[in-house]
């Protein structure tokens, strides 16, 4: 029986895409580089770290990995802040009060930074349903190593044959099997070039989910 739900934070709590498609977009015109569509699709799932360090590699840039990651970071910390058309995707909310109010345990592990997590929280007020949150940059290797959901799976203290992952993403998907968690893939009109095929179920809205529908997952 399942005890544990562990979510990805960005393509599925809420659509932040945009804001880090534009933040890296500024912050690579900034350095006069050019990653192709592709590049920044394989990135999807990963840390900022991570991503910045095969940048770096890739156009043999000269700037330190903390520089390049705070000064997107400031980028994207200053697209949130004046957007005003950013939600909760579609449903989520809804499914996140379900589970909670019938003792469902929710954990979220996100490649995103912890000072994104913080803004993404205290601004959709997310903190009292969550007991742990965790962060790819404490990480070395992000998604689609299965380090991020191995750990939350760990701070849950629920093993993970009672655990089930949320993702969004190529990356996510193969981490959480990798940790040997059952994956839920949800592909959503805001996905893009992303492979669900390892997914052990795949949804198009959360409405398709629900505590008896998730409690009941046979592993």
């Amino acid at each position: 029986m399942i005890q544990t739900v562990i979510f990805d934070m960005d393509g599925v709590i809420v659509d932040t895409e945009p804001v880090h498609h534009y933040a890296y977009n500024q912050h690579f015109k900034q350095l006069n580089i050019d990653v192709s569509p592709e590049m920044y699709a394989s990135f999807t799932g990963s840390s900022t770290k991570n991503t910045y360090t095969i940048i770096k590699a890739h156009f043999g840039l000269e700037e330190s990995i903390e520089t390049l990651v705070r000064a997107k970071r400031d980028f994207f910390n200053a697209a949130f802040d004046n957007k005003e058309d950013l939600f909760l995707l579609d449903g989520v909310e809804h499914l996140i009060k379900d589970l909670h109010s019938n003792g469902m345990q929710l954990v979220l592990a996100s490649s995103s930074a912890n000072e994104t997590i913080e803004r993404i929280f205290n601004r959709f007020n997310l903190h009292q349903y969550f007991t742990f949150k965790v962060s790819g940059e404490d990480f070395p290797k992000s998604k689609p190593h299965p380090a991020i959901f191995l750990k939350a799976a760990e701070l849950a203290q629920t093993a993970v044959e009672h655990c089930i992952v949320i993702e969004d993403s190529t990356n996510g998907i193969q981490a959480a099997k990798s940790a040997g968690i059952y994956c839920i893939g949800y592909d959503s009109f805001h996905s893009k070039m992303q492979d669900y095929a390892k997914a052990d179920k795949v949804i198009t809205h959360f409405n398709e989910l629900s505590f008896e529908k998730i409690r009941m997952i046979s592993v």
